[in-house]
């Protein structure tokens, strides 16, 4: 039986419901001057477990969107066990397509390769996006992002400007401020990890990333319609709580890389209250379903981080 780690790490995670880099110098973020400083009352509360159901990014609400995956289940929806980049998709520069077409005949090989999840590594922006789980923690000065894959985190400076020079880190240097009833994180300085790639296909990215995310509140009849559309690109595997009649949360993400795309191009993330309320821990390196004794992956050099003594 062919059981791909896709469909295996999916199922585990449904089932939860669980070299230093040179410094950068930026421009200005968009937008995260003090001017822009609300006052508390005003400021809506993002706090608490949200879920989203799918595997990958959602369509964007307009323009390009992301790489979409060629391989699609009777459904029309995305097969998350073949993994798949179209490159032909026009925001690709010539280069890129072929990283994500050489991934993508990996896929079709009945192997996969590896990534930073399934290595069990820290998730760069906004590769990360794709936990099913994600908590919020808002404060006067920051807010802070929860994700279940091994409790990684981001910290979100509010109403700063990024450092005149960022030096890189695997989640980049996030500065935010709210517009409205609307959280605006802008990131930048995003480290090149050892699986350089921001989506399951494999898409390359430089240090000239820059991320924009944006996050809102959208009513019940909204977010049912968003999650039901997004549903028809990726097939749900997270339990969103059916009985929850309360907003959901949008996220739509910006993505900028002129070494890497075309032009700029934007994806949603839509979030429902989770059915499960509690944070379960999952430690990615327990995860009995990353087994190499069936050479499912394509480099023989794959492994997961191991300790060959305890840290204390």
């Amino acid at each position: 039986m062919n059981m791909r780690p896709q469909f295996l790490l999916a199922m585990t995670l449904a089932g939860a419901v669980a070299t230093p880099a040179l410094a950068q110098t930026t421009a200005p973020s968009v937008g995260s001057s003090g001017s822009r400083t609300q006052s508390a009352a005003s400021i809506p509360d993002f706090s608490g477990l949200w879920l989203h159901p799918g595997l990958g990014f959602g369509p964007p609400l307009s323009g390009p969107g992301p790489v979409r995956n060629k391989t699609r289940l009777p459904s029309g929806a995305s097969d998350f066990n073949r993994v798949v980049g179209d490159y032909t998709n026009p925001i690709l520069k010539p280069e890129a397509a072929e990283v994500v077409k050489k991934f993508g005949e990996i896929s079709l090989s009945g192997r996969i390769f590896p990534d930073p999840d399934n290595m069990c590594l820290q998730n760069p922006v906004p590769y990360i996006l794709w936990n099913f789980n994600v908590q919020l923690l808002q404060q006067p000065d920051k807010v802070t992002l929860i994700y279940q894959h091994d409790s990684d985190f981001r910290l979100v400076r509010l109403n700063q400007s990024h450092p005149a020079t960022v030096i890189p880190s695997l989640h980049g240097d996030s500065v935010g401020h709210y517009e409205g009833d609307t959280l605006v994180i802008d990131t930048v300085g995003i480290k090149l990890g050892p699986h350089r790639m921001i989506d399951r296909f494999g898409t390359p990215y430089t240090q000239a990333l820059h991320v924009v995310e944006r996050y809102r509140f959208l009513d019940y009849e909204a977010t049912k319609e968003a999650l039901e559309r997004a549903e028809k690109e990726w097939p749900r595997v997270g339990g969103v709580d059916p009985n929850y009649r309360g907003k959901g949360l949008q996220l739509e993400f910006t993505v900028e890389d002129p070494g890497v795309f075309t032009m700029p191009w934007s994806a949603t993330i839509t979030y429902g209250r989770n059915a499960n309320q509690s944070w379960d821990e999952r430690i990615c390196a327990e995860n009995v379903q990353h087994d190499y004794q069936y050479n499912y992956f394509s480099d023989k050099d794959a492994r997961l981080p191991t300790a060959d003594k305890l840290d204390f």
